[in-house]
């Protein structure tokens, strides 16, 4: 160590006149250096500090870089240092944060008096690392919230968990039958797996499975992994591991494994608390995303029997339905249709069409009822006066006070003609359209079902010869309202005029026509439920062979 020639006593004198002999009893570390650098006089708390720091010892051999560099720079009147106003300057001296503040003397001399902000700048840090953990919670659960599919949900949590909290993580999902979903991710690369695991071969995973608090990291070893609960392409060797539950709505949703490779800092208390709240975020989004599929299905199996079935021939008979409801985000209402086939080509086929008093969900849930209830009365569906007697008992003793209309169409063909016996209970009557473009009302009527203690309904027979056919329909379509100030009924006039169009046509054409023109008349205003169909006579043909060699040709 190189020793610098001390000045002589006198060269101090202006400084020490200026700020006192005191300083040597000041309560911060304080210490004399001259303009070349050389310490001139320390008090007791800096002695203390810089152990070799004494009279003629150059700074740069007792002090850390950041104070010799300041000291160079206020000696040489370069200007304020970067490190603060006034010529301050701040840097860290062992365990300890230090403030660093100088005054200077006529001579060149300077004192510097030296501040320990060491609790300040762990409180600083502190601050910030809570704060950056404030704003990663806040996007956390914006990322997790913003999907309802439980397996991205497990994919945004492990991306997260590799990216903020370990070097990869692995996230197992409670048993599917015999196997675990998995979830892992190591450099932003996500990977699912179904495996069947042992969650006991990780300490403390089966119990975080089922929802009891975490086994401290210090405890598991991470020698002793199971492959499956190591990433492919972690790289090197596992030298921490956290296992923490994922706490679900009632019950677990699940746990995750974080793990931090040999050459980083193993997980410390406070890392595995902020685990375990990132965690409680991940587990409340997982439990929404697999309660929220676990209804879609029960409703998506619901669904599949409340609507209206898809129409084909039966029997040599062609029927085709078509159905909308009042609200375009709403799949099922109040209106539905059926067509239960006979069982034989002698037998009767019965088709039913209805509506039920209101819209929505409630609605159809009586819908279900009375279609399954028409199910179990198949046997009487030669009687129609009876089957609807039997209908409206079922509906009085219900805990419904909803009513409903209907027509039956009991239908058979035989040879060249289809007879329909309709009845109509307190709905809109069917229409016929004759092959020429007639459009004919069949005279049936009948009271209402689920609202009087007696049911009358008289039937009427009608014949269809080939390319005729009866359409089914409810009032949404004759009381659907549009026109250039949308409160114009479409009305019986314009649905007579579109039949008579269809005249000839497939039902499949019937129907499809029919519910595109009342569309177009809607356009975007509200409207009723609409439902309709049609039964038609098909066109009876057969190949005529001209001769043994030309294409033959159809007849009707």
């Amino acid at each position: 160590m190189t020793r610098v020639e001390r000045p002589p006593a006198h060269a101090g004198q202006g400084l020490l006149s200026s700020v006192g002999a005191s300083w040597m009893r000041a309560p911060y570390p304080a210490l004399v250096v001259d303009a070349h650098g050389g310490v001139v006089e320390v008090n007791a708390r800096a002695a203390g500090l810089f152990p070799r720091a004494a009279a003629g010892v150059p700074l740069a051999d007792v002090a850390p870089d950041w104070l010799v560099q300041a000291h160079g720079r206020a000696s040489e009147g370069a200007g304020e240092p970067a490190a603060g106003p006034g010529g301050s300057a701040r840097g860290r001296h062992a365990q300890w944060s230090l403030e660093a503040h100088p005054t200077r003397g006529v001579d060149g001399q300077i004192v510097w008096w030296l501040v320990d902000d060491t609790d300040r700048a762990l409180a600083e840090a502190a601050l910030k690392s809570e704060q950056e953990r404030t704003a990663f919670l806040a996007d956390a659960s914006s990322r997790l919230l913003a999907s309802l599919n439980s397996q991205r949900c497990m994919e945004v949590a492990v991306e997260l968990a590799a990216e903020f909290l370990a070097d990869a993580a692995v996230l197992v999902a409670p048993a599917s039958g015999r196997r675990h979903p998995l979830a892992t991710c190591v450099d932003g690369e996500v990977e699912h797996l179904l495996a069947r695991i042992d969650p006991s071969a990780v300490p403390g995973l089966a119990e975080a499975l089922q929802g009891f608090p975490p086994v401290p990291s210090r405890w598991i070893d991470p020698a002793s992994l199971p492959d499956w609960a190591v990433p492919g392409g972690f790289g090197g060797p596992v030298g921490s591991v956290v296992v923490t539950p994922l706490p679900g709505h009632g019950v677990p949703a699940g746990a995750l494994i974080l793990l931090r490779r040999s050459d980083h800092a193993a997980f410390d208390t406070s890392e595995e608390v902020f685990a375990r709240v990132f965690a409680a975020r991940a587990g409340a989004a997982l439990s929404a995303a697999r309660l929220y599929m676990e209804q879609s299905g029960i409703t998506a199996t619901l669904m599949a029997e409340l609507l209206p079935p898809m129409l084909q021939r039966v029997h040599g008979v062609e029927f085709a339905g078509a159905y909308r409801a009042s609200q375009d985000s709403e799949r099922v209402g109040g209106d539905f249709y059926d067509v239960h086939p006979g069982t034989g080509p002698g037998e009767k086929t019965l088709a039913v069409l209805g509506d039920v008093c209101g819209k929505g969900l409630e609605a159809a849930v009586l819908t279900g009822k009375i279609r399954s209830t028409l199910q179990a009365l198949l046997p009487l569906a030669g009687d129609h006066l009876q089957l609807l007697r039997m209908l409206n008992g079922a509906l009085l003793n219900s805990r419904h006070t909803r009513f409903a209309t209907l027509v039956l169409a009991s239908v058979l063909r035989r040879e060249g003609t289809t007879r329909l016996s309709l009845t109509s209970a307190g709905h809109p009557l069917p229409l016929i359209v004759r092959h020429d473009g007639t459009v004919e009302e069949a005279a049936t009527s009948g009271t209402l079902i689920g609202a009087l203690p007696d049911v009358r309904a008289t039937s009427a027979e009608v014949d269809l010869r080939p390319g005729e056919s009866c359409l089914l329909f409810t009032d949404g379509v004759t009381e659907a309202r549009g026109g250039p100030l949308g409160d114009v009924m479409f009305g019986d006039r314009r649905l007579r005029a579109a039949l008579a169009e269809c005249a000839g046509m497939p039902a499949e054409a019937v129907v499809e026509r029919v519910h595109m023109l009342v569309a177009e008349w809607i356009g975007d205003n509200r409207h009723d439920d609409i439902a309709v169909m049609a039964i038609t006579a098909p066109r009876t043909t057969h190949l005529t062979a001209v001769d043994g060699h030309t294409p033959g040709r159809y007849t009707t």
